[in-house]
């Protein structure tokens, strides 16, 4: 196995056991507290040398590794026009209260979940769509006596559902690893994504009297709530995302169909995602906030940005060593087939970096050679991995468990007790994924 920067070459793949040293070393830096990227950078670095690199092989091992997730990083930073526009103008806002009151009390859980579903599936990251939908959850929980523990369930699971059929980084980047294009990781996960949210819905209902009520008192931890008036119609905010994912959606539809016209249409959601936000303002009367939200949603993606490149880095000691060889010899071993390689990586990979998007760019850049060999198609392998990354990310060594524990005004032990159930909605949506696409 070959790594190389500027005539710099390793002939020799790493030792496995450097790769996951630096891998552990990273999750132990990331646990104390330290920057993320760092972490992620200091890992690559440590694995390299004691695996065997020169300082200059490991140089080039590094920026090599970060190099490989600049096609993501490009897409991410263009979709924080979009991401930007939908926080800042209300949008998202308005879709998620749409929702609920149009789904009314009694499908109160439902209209929860459903909200921050959508939310997320329209381009909104998942901890920004808990904090936009929290309040309203926080209201309702203490109109209709709703425990937090089954607000969080339904919200989190809602938005895991909606962050594998949406353009968030997540998709961006796994579709990115396996050369494919997001949206046709978008549509070939819609069905497990409706499974993952009746899951979500069922567990919620159930547990809805467990656990600490919800008092108004909550509402001091959760996001901002505008007025009504502050906000867009829903006619208006709908501009912008439905214009997205049509856009986004014509060239995989027209495939399906064998319509040749339609499936001509490949335009990257570099380009779509930025328009269809710039045409959304301009139908909201607020194109003179074009400068305001494009630098708030840049901002937004900053951390982002940073990790991918510091997961890239890692990626590149994994790529560069034999683990994947080792893991794939060992799922060999113990009767797995090698095709499971893929939702097997992700579920490890996201927890390892309690983050969906680090996860999958670990995953797809480290493991997808192997994946590929294995007989798994690109398709197959995106979305399998991507619904595995969904399982047990939710863990306290990454922001989106602290996020939405404020979100929500838990305390951690409060917290802790929604990761098993947040687990239960991304093993539903990784079975069903992989019995979808891999078993059939």
């Amino acid at each position: 196995m070959h790594g190389w920067e500027e005539g710099i070459v390793v002939e020799h793949a790493l030792a496995w056991w450097a790769a996951l040293i630096g891998l552990a070393l990273a999750i132990a830096l990331i646990l104390k507290k330290l920057n993320t990227t760092y972490a992620l950078l200091v890992g690559a670095v440590v694995g390299c040398l004691i695996g065997g690199a020169s300082l200059a092989s490991t140089v080039g091992i590094v920026v090599t590794g970060a190099q490989s997730v600049m096609g993501t990083v490009i897409r991410v930073i263009a979709a924080g026009v979009f991401a930007g526009v939908m926080m800042e103008s209300g949008a998202a806002d308005r879709i998620a209260r749409t929702i609920v009151e149009r789904c009314g009390e009694r499908l109160a859980i439902f209209a929860l979940a459903l909200a921050t579903m959508v939310i997320c599936a329209v381009g909104v990251f998942i901890p920004v769509a808990v904090l936009i939908v929290a309040p309203i959850a926080i209201e309702v929980g203490n109109r209709m006596g709703i425990s937090k523990l089954a607000l969080l369930v339904a919200l989190s699971g809602g938005g895991k559902a909606g962050n594998i059929i949406s353009p968030n980084p997540n998709t961006i980047a796994v579709a990115t690893g396996f050369k494919i294009q997001p949206s046709e990781v978008m549509i070939s996960s819609f069905v497990p994504a409706l499974c993952g949210l009746a899951v979500a819905v069922l567990l919620a209902s159930v547990l809805k009297r467990h656990g600490t009520m919800t008092t108004l008192a909550d509402l001091e931890g959760g996001g901002t709530h505008r007025s009504d008036e502050d906000l867009p119609s829903i006619g208006r905010a709908l501009v912008a995302p439905a214009l997205a994912i049509v856009l986004l959606l014509i060239g995989p539809i027209g495939t399906m169909l064998h319509i040749t016209l339609l499936s001509r249409f490949q335009v990257d959601a570099m380009y779509i995602l930025p328009l269809a936000a710039i045409v959304g303002l301009l139908v909201m009367r607020q194109g003179r906030h074009v400068l305001d939200y494009c630098t708030a949603g840049l901002n937004r993606m900053i951390d982002v940005v940073m990790i991918l490149i510091g997961a890239g880095a890692l990626g590149g000691l994994i790529t560069n060593s034999d683990l994947p060889q080792q893991i794939v010899g060992l799922i060999n071993a113990v009767g797995v087939p090698g095709s499971m390689l893929a939702p097997i990586s992700g579920i490890l990979m996201a927890a390892a970096t309690a983050s969906t998007s680090t996860g999958v760019i670990l995953g797809s850049n480290s493991f997808g050679h192997a994946i590929l060999t294995a007989g798994t198609s690109p398709m197959a392998a995106a979305v399998t991995m991507q619904a595995g990354g969904t399982v047990i990310d939710a863990l306290p060594h990454g922001n989106y468990f602290h996020v939405t524990a404020k979100a929500m005004n838990m305390n951690l032990a409060e917290r802790m007790k929604v990761v098993a159930f947040e687990a239960l909605v991304g093993l539903t949506m990784t079975i069903v994924a992989t019995v979808l696409y891999i078993i059939l």
